[in-house]
């Protein structure tokens, strides 16, 4: 029997996510959004691409969430795009309503679902999602160390002129201008960044990775990212739904590990069929906790405004 995925939105991630994930036959795919005759138009020649592509899954597009039913994931990427100017933190009210609308459909037809959350600003969109939810803490999952780590690989290896499958990039924290690229545990086949460049050209790529979505809003003008976020979305639900089992950095709900309670952050997580498996504790330094503490920092202050709203 086939798996089955919500993807909520139906706009460049959401229509992406789609894509993807039938392109690698992992699902069936319901794409939802509350604009009329989107999903549906969309869903369609995605359905129509297969014969040319390869793929026997189905898509469906609709404006409610009865065909979701029994999905065993849903990947939530509905929200309000970030515009030139704006910072993650201008979207926290407007993709508030949004995702706790989408939550509670999601939770209605699907309760025993894992809920991969893509809307920004990320970190407090998976809080709110997990309020919601009331799901167990492993089944709500932020996407962004993946996306963040995606970024970091991109630049170190166009700098060194290596394959990106060479390079391992580590992104811990919030996903924003705080998140915490490990230069430590980065490396290429197991050289350290430190043999390989200069410290200005380590600085330069970090300042670049922290301001990734930022560059492509500012090219971009009317929009945002969205075939790397989709990407990185969709790597996340494959290790789910295959049960793979794979190392990522994804944003957690912690409680007490690296010294933070009650907030999602992002750090390496094992994923598998019952969505976050286990967390990894990465012994850090004093400069990188402290990096870590200033992110997490960042994120709580976010949260203590949705938590106004409750």
């Amino acid at each position: 029997m086939r798996k089955k995925v919500t993807v909520v939105g139906a706009g460049n991630v959401g229509a992406n996510c789609a894509l993807r994930l039938v392109e690698k036959e992992l699902a069936d795919v319901v794409l939802v959004d509350v604009i009329e005759g989107v999903p549906q138009g969309k869903g369609l020649d995605l359905y129509q691409s297969g014969p040319v592509q390869g793929y026997d899954c189905t898509i469906t597009g609709s404006n409610d969430y009865e065909p979701t039913a029994n999905s065993d994931l849903a990947i939530l990427t509905a929200g309000f795009p970030r515009k030139p100017g704006m910072s993650r933190d201008d979207l926290l009210v407007a993709n508030y309503e949004v995702v706790r609308t989408a939550t509670t459909q999601i939770v209605k037809y699907s309760p025993n679902c894992i809920l991969i959350v893509v809307t920004n600003p990320l970190d407090a969109m998976a809080q709110a999602a997990y309020w919601v939810s009331k799901f167990s803490k492993n089944r709500v999952i932020g996407m962004a160390g993946v996306l963040d780590s995606a970024r970091f690989r991109t630049f170190i290896a166009a700098e060194l002129k290596v394959s990106v499958e060479n390079v391992v990039g580590v992104v811990m924290g919030g996903h924003g201008d705080t998140m915490v690229p490990l230069v430590r545990l980065s490396n290429v086949s197991g050289i350290p960044l430190a043999e390989l460049m200069s410290q200005a050209t380590i600085d330069a790529i970090v300042d670049r990775t922290r301001n990734g979505g930022a560059e492509i809003v500012k090219y971009l003008k009317t929009g945002s990212a969205y075939y790397a976020p989709s990407a990185a979305a969709v790597e996340m639900a494959e290790s789910v739904l295959k049960d793979k089992k794979k190392v990522m950095p994804c944003a957690a709900y912690l409680e007490g590990e690296y010294g933070i309670k009650g907030l999602f952050v992002g750090v390496p997580c094992k994923l598998g069929a019952r969505g976050i498996e286990q967390i990894y504790q990465v012994k850090l330094t004093a400069e990188e906790q402290a990096m870590l503490n200033k992110s997490a920092a960042a994120v709580q202050e976010l949260v203590d405004v949705l938590n106004k709203k409750q």
